[in-house]
């Protein structure tokens, strides 16, 4: 029936409030700032927000979103690069992995994943593509499904584009090798994971931790988690 199947992360494969979550998580960030001597934390994480915004809208392959990040987030000048480039990179070592109480695996994920990695298909875990791998891998950790050999884990490091554009799913196929009618999206966000649909894919709308802020768009099949389990068992 399909030969990919693509999974978001937050609020599908991991139990975690994402509003909530980005507040204890941008709390960290502030915090390691100011140990650090960087006293306009605050500053830092209203940059932090526009240069993802930025990185979000832009739409241009020749680069990555990391380096539409960090062109950005350097462009004020008010970062040293050097300095905070490592910032980065310690936050995600020593702060980041102190977030896991703050979400749980979902019952039943790391089986039905252990099933699907039994069959010819590949699998995708089609997140939002803002994070760096090593955030991705640790919630992908934290639900329990962080060991199987995914075919692509879509991290800002290699991405070119973000949901909810179209550009986005059809970089994912094109790097899959599949064909866009070949793959099922298996998401909780209408505005995000439901534009799959547009390029041909197919789509499955998780109830469970829905996020439906009216864009009017409709899922080729819709349930709780324990539908999608019985769905998954038939293809």
């Amino acid at each position: 029936m399909f030969k990919a199947v693509l999974f978001d992360l937050d609020g599908t494969l991991l139990n975690i409030d994402m509003n909530f979550f980005l507040q204890k998580y941008f709390s960290r960030m502030q915090k390691m700032a100011l140990e650090a001597g960087y006293n306009d934390s605050k500053g830092l994480v209203e940059q932090v927000f526009k240069s993802t915004g930025v990185m979000i809208s832009d739409r241009n392959p020749e680069h990555s979103n990391e380096e539409i990040f960090m062109r950005d987030f350097f462009s004020n000048g008010r970062y040293p690069e050097k300095d905070f480039r490592e910032f980065f990179e310690r936050f995600y070592e020593r702060e980041f992995p102190l977030l896991e109480p703050y979400c749980k695996p979902f019952a039943g994920v790391p089986e039905m994943m252990e099933k699907l990695f039994d069959q010819d298909l590949k699998v995708v875990v089609a997140t939002n593509a803002v994070f760096p791998l090593t955030a991705l891998q640790q919630r992908l950790n934290w639900a329990g499904v962080g060991h199987f050999d995914y075919d692509l884990i879509t991290s800002y490091e290699i991405m070119h584009f973000c949901k909810p554009h179209k550009e986005y799913y059809q970089e994912v196929a094109e790097v899959i090798g599949v064909k866009p009618e070949e793959c099922l999206m298996i998401g909780n966000d209408v505005g995000e994971d439901l534009p799959a649909g547009k390029i041909g894919m197919k789509t499955f709308l998780v109830e469970d931790m829905l996020i439906d802020q009216g864009v009017g768009l409709s899922p080729d099949w819709r349930g709780k988690l324990n539908d999608l389990f019985s769905f998954m068992e038939k293809i």
